[in-house]
């Protein structure tokens, strides 16, 4: 198996790869052509394929495809130019090969979220936390196995685990350093805020929208799983189910990003700083890691609109 993350330019490729998109375009001069992104356990990649000759075969997106292609090098980035697909068969390939996952333990990560919901104080709380993430079949196994984004971020087997603790701990650290914090509030906030991500995006290969994802989205799915969860508690108060719902509805911090409410507490508030930076160091991180590691500047990314460079002397 030839992996993505190993091309280099001037590379001819003969291998399978599963086709995450296809698109039927055409250039400035009217020439019909395809663009994919084929994908395998260590990345991504553009591929070309401009000319449609009997050699490209019928296929379709989340097709596992096998292709012909030489690599080749496109305003900085390495891409594909195909020349032959056809689809792959069955015992040709590998599928986990195909499935980018977290290098961290799955089994011990959830542990410590485990661990985490056995610390908080308030029985109602803990209670509602317990119903959501161990009670659950379907949730409890689902977390373990999804992605926190499409793209972007933590976008691998296992990414929202590895997202809801690491926005854990930035919680934990920041909640004993500031007034009024209540850290059982913040820490459950920290664990629900993402966990609807289950139901917003599909299971891996494909790892896309639902239709619930398009229509509805992890944020209000979110706060009707805490709804759910606080009716079967007897006494739950509803005040303090509208705190934890007003910290899954604001984590986003800004109307443009998504959030239907600002945020208007300090766990809040708090949250959204610590779901912000996971994100966007973890996208920095990966964009070091996509560069040439040949040179200590990784390159341009699109994402941050700059140019990264790794710390090196």
């Amino acid at each position: 198996m030839k992996y993505i993350e190993d091309f280099k330019e001037d590379d001819r490729i003969i291998e399978h790869y599963l086709c995450k998109s296809r698109q039927s375009l055409r250039s400035k001069s009217g020439k019909a052509y395809l663009s994919l992104k084929l994908v395998d356990k260590t990345g991504m990649i553009d591929a070309k394929v401009w000319d449609m000759t009997n050699d490209i075969q019928s296929f379709e997106e989340n097709d596992f495809i096998k292709i012909d292609g030489l690599v080749t090098s496109f305003q900085n980035d390495l891409q594909l130019k195909v020349t032959k697909i056809r689809k792959s068969q069955e015992g040709e390939y590998q599928p986990m090969d195909y499935i980018p996952c977290t290098d961290k333990d799955i089994a011990s990560l959830y542990s410590q979220l485990t661990d985490v919901i056995a610390s908080v104080s308030n029985p109602h709380i803990r209670e509602l936390l317990e119903i959501i993430i161990v009670r659950d079949e379907y949730i409890k196994e689902a977390v373990q196995t999804h992605s926190a984004a499409k793209a972007n971020h933590h976008s691998y087997m296992g990414g929202l685990l590895e997202h809801t603790l690491s926005v854990v701990g930035i919680c934990e650290f920041l909640s004993p350093r500031y007034k009024y914090v209540n850290r059982d509030i913040l820490i459950a906030g920290a664990i629900l805020h993402d966990i609807a991500k289950v139901y917003e995006l599909s299971p891996f290969p494909s790892n896309d929208y639902t239709d619930d994802g398009q229509l509805l989205g992890h944020i209000v799915i979110g706060s009707e799983l805490i709804t759910k969860a606080a009716a079967e508690i007897p006494g739950f108060p509803p005040r303090l189910a509208a705190l934890l719902k007003h910290c899954v509805l604001s984590h986003h911090g800004e109307f443009e990003y998504g959030s239907p409410k600002l945020p208007q507490t300090i766990e809040a508030f708090i949250l959204y700083t610590a779901d912000n930076a996971d994100a966007k160091i973890t996208m920095f991180e990966e964009a070091l890691q996509a560069g040439n590691p040949q040179s200590a500047w990784a390159g341009y990314s699109k994402i941050f609109g700059r140019n990264v460079r790794r710390t090196t002397f």
